[in-house]
């Protein structure tokens, strides 16, 4: 860190502080995480410039990092926040913790919605979400190679814009609370089965509440499948746990389309 080129108001707060570079996140953000803060870098966009608002609107309705200091230079946002406490749910998700981390997901999607948005000011409904989307392809901002298998190719959509075109003209009714916009399993800290912490909140705001299920069920699978290798009927059982903890079936159609929405993010 010696060799980045700090604005003032962050430098003031952590200089001559020891960190550990974050590896986990799949952004295009630099982490520095310190004993009792993180620094977040990243270029200056929609999801970069909203985070800073998101957090300080959230703040005092859920537990997110407290914003200790925002910056813009060059090109750049430099966000310092108060570090979160508790474990990952993607590291309590063990053999004999799948029970707990699922009800500890699911806690956190309740406390999600049970925020009063009447007048949140951040809008993720899929109006705006698909003019973002828009953007993104028309300026070379879509990461392919991070895309699920099958979405597009001989199994899916020949490009981006067939892509694109089937969610304008496929969007569902929208069944609006607040949601995360990014609720995977490191974006969640829990203890003892309760979600006690969020991060990454860029993409939070108004929007279907199915936004975040799709996205926790996506990463469920990835976790339990792919990262722990466990069978598929292990995933299948956590998905029920988890609709059966939210007192719902699961909506096929809105589970498809928000994965897909998400791939132009």
């Amino acid at each position: 860190m010696k060799n980045l080129v700090l604005p003032n108001s962050i430098k003031e707060n952590i200089e001559g502080k020891s960190f550990d570079l974050d590896t986990l996140g799949a952004s295009d953000s630099s982490v520095y995480i310190f004993d009792e803060s993180v620094l977040k870098i990243e270029k200056t966009g929609d999801n970069a410039n909203r985070e800073a608002e998101a957090l300080k609107w959230i703040c005092g309705k859920l537990p997110v990092p407290q914003v200790l200091a925002f910056a813009q230079e060059n090109g750049l946002n430099y966000l310092l926040m108060s570090k979160m406490h508790g474990t990952m749910a993607c590291d309590v998700l063990t053999d004999d913790n799948i029970d707990m981390a699922v009800t500890a997901l699911a806690d956190g999607l309740k406390r999600l919605w049970s925020i009063d948005i009447s007048d949140c000011p951040l809008d993720s409904r899929l109006t705006k979400r698909l003019t973002q989307a828009k953007y993104n392809i028309e300026n070379g901002l879509v990461d392919t190679d991070d895309f699920e298998p099958n979405t597009l190719g001989e199994n899916g959509f020949t490009d981006l814009d067939a892509l694109y075109d089937f969610l304008e003209t496929h969007q569902p009714p929208e069944d609006l609370v607040f949601t995360h916009g990014d609720y995977c399993l490191p974006n969640t800290f829990t203890e003892n089965g309760k979600t006690v912490g969020f991060i990454d909140l860029g993409k939070a705001g108004i929007a279907d509440r199915w936004q975040d299920i799709a996205l926790c069920v996506r990463s469920l699978q990835y976790n339990l499948c792919d990262l722990c290798a466990l069978p598929y009927d292990v995933f299948l059982k956590a998905k029920n746990r988890l609709y059966s903890l939210l007192h719902m079936e699961e909506d096929a159609e809105k589970l498809r389309y928000y994965i897909l929405l998400d791939e132009l993010f």
